[in-house]
């Protein structure tokens, strides 16, 4: 006998679809409220259709050429980080022990770099690289190597990315370890019987055990690097010029700075849309990575 369906429980549901619609669609909907009209002050606003995002998407425009010069910066530091985090997670997860009080001290200082809020790092940061008194910029300078992040485009990009690197290298190397513990004994003891050693285990066994949460960390890291803003703001604020100036400095300038909230209100609509679609191939690729392992 087939049971009544209840369906009360939904009712139980609706306060979360409503603080969601609250702090989420209705906000999305402000900024695309904003993103097709124009203001001159005095909260006097004008319509003006899609003419903010053809100004955005045309890189012969001022904003056009802004918003394109900070997409390739977004894309180069996410791949940089993505190149550096990746094998550096991956190494340090392999060297971590595996067993004895040992692995609960590396996990516990493993884990505090990412504990350390976003605008603290920053922070750190500008005086840890700073030329004169900083820990890293005065040693590279003694070392005869010209650096100075507030003046040298170079010099900046290498601070921001080490930042990075040592903010969130570790949270690869958790998730590559927490891969390798999920690895049964009996593949290695079969890969020994097999005479393999060293690469050849890494390669035939660790690596694929842990494909799946490397693409979770890939994703993680991409999208976080590719919507990075507080880190970065506090270093360099965007300088020297405009070389460290990524979509969200760009997005904050143009809101907070220049007040132009049709402008930015496109402009983060464009964003979100970008962030949203790379989601969607990182999903697309994880899923069909899944099928063909099931199937």
């Amino acid at each position: 006998m087939q049971r009544p369906r209840n369906d009360r429980a939904w009712f139980l549901v609706l306060p979360v679809v409503g603080i969601v619609a609250f702090s989420a669609l209705i906000p999305l909907m402000t900024v695309v409220n904003y993103s097709v009209q124009d203001t001159f002050g005095n909260n006097q606003f004008f319509w003006n259709g899609i003419g903010w995002y053809k100004e955005l998407l045309d890189p012969t425009t001022d904003l056009g050429g802004r918003f394109f010069d900070a997409l390739w910066r977004n894309l180069l530091f996410s791949f940089l980080a993505l190149v550096i985090e990746v094998p550096l997670g991956i190494a340090v997860a392999l060297a971590m022990p595996r067993s004895g009080w040992k692995v609960s001290a590396t996990l516990v200082l493993m884990a505090m770099p990412l504990l350390i809020p976003w605008n603290v790092v920053g922070t750190i940061w500008q005086v840890f690289a700073r030329p004169d008194i900083g820990m890293f910029g005065a040693a590279v300078n003694r070392l005869g190597v010209p650096y100075n992040y507030t003046q040298d485009p170079l010099s900046a990009w290498v601070t921001i990315v080490l930042m990075d690197v040592w903010h969130w290298t570790s949270l690869v190397a958790l998730l590559a370890y927490a891969g390798l513990r999920s690895i049964p004994d009996a593949y290695y003891q079969a890969a020994r019987i097999d005479g393999a050693k060293g690469f050849s285990i890494f390669r035939n066994i660790q690596l694929p055990k842990m494909k799946r949460v490397l693409l979770i960390a890939v994703l993680l890291r991409f999208m976080d690097s590719f919507m990075i803003y507080t880190e970065p703001f506090v270093v360099t604020g965007g300088g020297p010029g405009n070389s460290t100036t990524f979509i969200s400095i760009d997005l904050v300038k143009t809101a907070l700075g220049q007040f132009d909230l049709g402008k930015a209100a496109a402009l983060s609509i464009v964003y979100n849309l970008i962030i949203l679609a790379i989601c969607w191939v990182f999903y697309t690729v994880m899923t069909r990575a899944d099928a063909r392992e099931n199937g």
